[in-house]
């Protein structure tokens, strides 16, 4: 080699070396740019007071969580009242989550991960998507498969594999640049009815209880005299306890799992109709009828009557325990009719329950009858 190719490769060597150091330092702007490295924020710059509108889409289901006025929506159920809580944890989390691990991964292995967008062939993770109030879009991820650690002294068979520690994520600014969490996010979900606000009618202080097909006449009812009084069956006959106060208890505890979308007459079988007087004048109808897909139960209810806006004073009640009883009996009128409007709101809607929900309430009169004791 003479000294003028030697020169010739110097040059060459240099150029190459020089491109490729050019082509490391835009990789590297192009990572830092998109907050990727490790110990930086998921979302930088994301602010929750901007948020105006939440999407959530999996290979199944999609809800939209919108903010109106005071309050937050899920869209998809008719505007039923969304749980804050859920939503205000679910942004301070993803505020402060911080990236442990960073990844370059080929577009061809988001299916693995779980990373693919929905509705664009398997391996499809959970898009969510935040917007301010014109639409815009704010931040924009893919959570995808979570990631197991292995736990030896977790007891439980579904701990064999690991416990979820962490999540893969692939933010929309990262480009195809997948990220680790170290939180697995098990509470993000597509599923409207996941973040529905569950309060929900409480029955309370119940006086009789007679339940029976719409229409008809009832199957049982059970009554008594006094509150923590002993249940009769109104009818006569021996009453098994166990049965009346599971059916009272549940009207006091009952939960939903969803609110029905646009529900119409042909979707349940013919409902049974449990009817509640309480103690406090209130009359509760509550209709039960099972859906024809599945094994769930719709639920309607309504509320009627109007509780004593008096106390009836106690026989030889002094002065000064009448104005103790006063004030405590005011406090529950307060509490009371505040209930009942928020319950009144929530009868226009038709819910979805399982069947253990309900199940007390389907009784035939023979269940709630004692059994007699075999002699020995």
């Amino acid at each position: 080699m003479n000294r003028k190719q030697f020169l010739i490769l110097i040059i060459a060597l240099v150029v190459l070396g020089g491109a490729g150091l050019a082509l490391f330092w835009q990789d590297i702007a192009a990572y830092r740019e998109s907050g990727a490295r490790i110990g930086a924020k998921l979302l930088p710059g994301f602010k929750i007071a901007d948020v105006a509108e939440i999407r959530l889409r999996d290979a199944k289901n999609q809800v939209t969580l919108a903010r109106k006025e005071n309050a937050w929506v899920v869209q998809e159920r008719g505007g039923y009242t969304a749980n804050f809580q859920d939503i205000g944890d679910l942004m301070v989390k993803l505020v402060e989550l911080k990236v442990t691990q960073s990844e370059q991964v080929g577009a061809a292995l988001l299916p693995r991960l779980e990373l693919a967008e929905p509705g664009k062939g398997e391996g499809a993770g959970t898009l969510i998507e935040f917007r301010d109030g014109s639409g815009s879009t704010l931040a924009r991820l893919i959570l995808g498969k979570k990631v197991l650690k292995m736990d030896p002294l977790n007891p439980l068979p579904s701990a064999k594999d690991g416990v979820p520690a962490g999540r893969y994520v692939l933010p929309a600014s990262a480009k195809d640049t997948v990220v680790v969490v170290s939180d697995p996010l098990n509470a993000v979900e597509a599923r409207p009815g996941k973040w529905l606000n569950k309060d929900f009618f409480k029955a309370e202080r119940i006086k009789t209880l007679a339940v029976g097909p719409e229409g008809g006449a009832p199957r049982w009812k059970i009554a008594r005299d006094v509150e923590y009084g002993q249940w009769q069956l109104a009818d006569g006959g021996g009453l098994d306890a166990s049965a009346a106060v599971a059916a009272v208890n549940k009207l006091g505890t009952m939960s939903f799992s969803d609110v029905a979308a646009n529900p119409g007459p042909g979707d349940a079988e013919k409902p049974v109709v449990a009817v509640a007087e309480t103690f406090d004048k209130l009359t509760y109808t509550v209709k039960v009828a099972k859906r024809k897909t599945g094994e769930e139960y719709q639920l309607s209810f309504t509320v009627a009557g109007n509780p004593p806006k008096q106390r009836v004073p106690e026989k030889g009640e002094k002065g000064q325990d009448k104005e103790r009883r006063d004030k405590e009996f005011a406090e529950t009128l307060k509490k009371l009719d505040e209930r009942i409007a928020a319950e009144k709101a929530l009868a226009k809607w038709t819910y979805v329950v399982a069947r253990s929900e309900v199940e007390p309430l389907l009784r035939e009169r023979g269940e709630m009858v004692a059994r007699k004791r075999a002699k020995n």
